[in-house]
C-alpha cells in the first residue's frame, strides 16, 4: 500500500501545514488546495488530507520520534501541523497510558494479551483534545478568530480549553440534554455555550447553516469547516499504540463509534506506519462498537447493508448519540476489510461493563469505554473475536463526566463510629 501523496499545484498559495500538501476528496479523487473545506466541489464526497510524507531509513523515522516530546507532537511529521508547533501554546494531548489489562483479561478469557488504550488522561479527559489541538493549527493558518463545534459534550470542553490556552474566542453548541458535569466542564473555560433544543444532528444542521451566514465569518468550526484537519488527531491513537506496543500492529482493536471518524482515521494511521516501514505489515482486525440505543452502523452491518440508515438516538452513551453519523459507511467497509464487525449493546449493558472496567483494572470510563468493554464481551461470547490474539481495547473519556449512568453506586453500609457497628453490618 503505498502512502497518499501528492505535489501541491502550481498556483497553491503557500499554507505551513507541515507534510500535509492538498486536500483530497475520498470519493472521487479529486484534488483542492489547503483551505478550509470539508466537501469536494466535484462531487461533495469528505474531503481527507493528502501528504507528502517522510521517506528513507525508517529507522531514523523512529529514532526522530522517540527522541520527541511526550504528546502527539512527537508525530508532527505525519501530521497537517507546522514544524514548530511544539513550541506554540497549546494543551499538547496525548502519550496517554497503554494499560495492559490481564485482570479483565482472565475475567473474560483473553489469552493473547489484552490491552485498555486509557484516553481519559488528556487535558479535558477525554481524546477530543487530540482532534481539537490539530484543528487548532488549521485555524492559526487560515486566519480564524474564533473557534466553535458542534458537540455531544467532550468537544466542547476540548475547544473550550483548547481556545482558552491558544487565545481564541470560543463558542461551542450543545444538545440541551447533555449530562451536567459535561455541561459545566465546557462552560468553565468562559467562551459562550449554547445549549440547543434537540439531539446532536440538530445541533450539527444549525451549525452548517451558521457557516454559510456573515455571522459565522472569521469562525472555525473543527468538526465542520476544519473538519479534514481535525480528524487526523485520531491518527495519533494508531500512532502511540502501535509505537507503545514495541512498534507493532495489534491483533484486534475495539473502537466506539459516534461519528464514526475516530475508526477510519486509526485504520489510516495504521496503514500509514506500515507504508512507513515503522512497523511490519501483518492482518489487523478492526471492530466497531456501538451502544443499543443509537447503532445505525451496527444495524446495517447485521442486515447486510452498504447505507446506514439514521436513527433517533435514545442512550445514555450521549457522546456516541449520533444518529445520522457521517463516517458511517466508511466503518462498514473497514469492518469488513479487516475482518471484524460491529457489534451494540444495551444501556444496562454498558453500566455493567463501566463497573467491570472498574473492578477489574481500576480506570472509571465514561459511557463509550463502557460500550466499548460491554462489545468486547459481547464480540467474545459470539466467538467473533479471537481470545488468543492480541487486543486493544479504546476508552476515550473520563467516568467522572458521567455520573448520572452509575448513580446507584454508592455505600457498602453506614454505620456509628464503632468497631461493633462494624462487626453489625457483616464486614469484619
Amino acid at each position: 500500500m503505498a502512502v497518499q501523496t501528492v505535489a501541491p499545484a502550481a498556483d497553491t498559495p503557500t499554507v505551513d501545514l507541515g507534510p500535509a500538501v492538498a486536500l483530497s476528496c475520498r470519493e472521487c479523487g479529486a484534488r483542492s488546495p489547503l483551505g478550509p473545506s470539508f466537501a469536494c466541489p466535484e462531487c461533495f464526497g469528505p474531503l481527507e488530507i493528502a501528504y507528502d510524507l517522510p521517506s528513507g531509513d525508517p529507522e531514523a523515522l523512529r529514532k526522530q520520534i522517540e527522541a520527541g516530546p511526550t504528546n502527539i507532537w512527537r508525530y508532527a511529521p505525519l501530521l497537517p501541523v507546522p514544524a514548530d508547533v511544539a513550541s506554540l501554546p497549546g494543551l499538547n494531548p496525548g502519550w496517554t497510558k497503554l494499560v495492559r489489562a490481564d485482570n479483565l483479561a482472565a475475567e473474560l478469557g483473553v489469552t493473547g494479551g489484552l490491552h485498555i488504550k486509557d484516553d481519559s488522561g488528556n487535558p479535558t479527559h477525554s481524546f477530543k483534545d487530540r482532534v481539537v489541538a490539530i484543528a487548532v493549527q488549521a485555524a492559526r493558518t487560515f486566519g480564524f478568530t474564533t473557534l466553535s463545534c458542534s458537540s455531544t459534550g467532550n468537544l466542547a470542553g476540548a475547544v473550550g480549553a483548547a481556545a482558552a490556552r491558544a487565545g481564541f474566542r470560543s463558542c461551542v453548541f450543545i444538545p440541551h440534554d447533555l449530562e451536567a458535569g459535561k455541561v459545566v466542564m465546557a462552560a468553565v473555560y468562559g467562551g459562550e455555550l449554547v445549549a440547543i433544543e434537540g439531539s446532536y444532528d440538530d445541533v450539527n444542521r444549525f451549525c452548517s447553516e451558521l457557516i454559510g451566514d456573515p455571522v459565522g465569518e472569521g469562525w472555525g468550526f473543527v468538526n465542520v469547516n476544519l473538519r479534514p484537519y481535525y480528524a487526523e488527531g485520531s491518527k495519533t491513537l494508531a500512532y502511540e499504540i502501535c509505537e507503545q506496543l514495541g512498534w507493532r500492529l495489534p491483533d484486534q482493536i475495539v473502537i466506539p463509534v459516534a461519528s464514526g471518524s475516530q475508526l477510519t482515521k486509526i485504520d489510516k494511521g495504521l496503514k500509514e506506519l506500515i507504508a512507513l516501514g515503522l512497523v511490519e505489515e501483518k492482518p489487523y482486525r478492526i471492530f466497531a462498537a456501538q451502544a443499543t440505543g443509537c447503532s445505525p452502523v451496527a444495524a446495517a452491518y447485521k442486515a447486510g447493508h452498504d447505507v446506514v440508515r439514521p436513527v433517533k438516538p435514545d442512550t445514555i452513551a450521549k457522546s456516541l448519540a449520533i444518529g445520522n453519523p457521517a463516517d458511517g459507511p466508511y466503518v462498514l467497509d473497514i469492518a469488513r476489510r479487516t475482518g471484524g464487525a460491529v457489534e451494540d449493546v444495551s444501556d444496562a449493558e454498558v453500566v455493567d461493563a463501566i463497573k467491570l472496567l472498574a473492578r477489574t483494572e481500576g480506570i472509571f470510563a465514561e459511557t463509550a469505554g463502557g460500550v466499548t468493554v460491554g462489545v468486547l464481551r459481547k464480540l467474545l461470547e459470539k466467538g467473533l473475536l479471537d481470545p488468543a490474539a492480541e487486543t486493544v481495547v479504546l476508552n476515550t473519556g473520563d467516568g467522572l463526566k458521567t455520573l448520572d449512568a452509575v448513580a446507584g453506586t454508592g455505600p457498602t453500609a453506614t454505620i456509628r463510629p464503632t468497631l461493633a457497628s462494624f462487626r453489625e453490618a457483616g464486614l469484619a
